[in-house]
């Protein structure tokens, strides 16, 4: 599961290179940002309970995120 997280990281920081060159430093950033974190937590060895739980919370978070975005902002 550790490997997945690095896999994670590695996809993160190729979309915030595609969010670079379209001129979208916001999200690049953010993306760069998702990747460290994915990258370190991969290199933490953790089980494989708490990196389940983790990505559990990390996408609850982002779901949460992008509906409040999504409702209230762009709305």
């Amino acid at each position: 599961m550790d490997r997945m997280f690095r896999v994670l990281g590695f996809w993160c920081i190729v979309i915030g290179l595609m969010f670079m060159a379209g001129h979208m430093n916001i999200l690049a950033g953010l993306f760069y940002f998702q990747a460290a974190l994915f990258i370190v937590l991969g290199y933490m060895r953790y089980t494989e309970r708490t990196y389940m739980l983790m990505f559990g919370g990390y996408m609850v978070l982002s779901f949460v995120g992008i509906v409040y975005w999504s409702f209230f902002q762009v709305g």
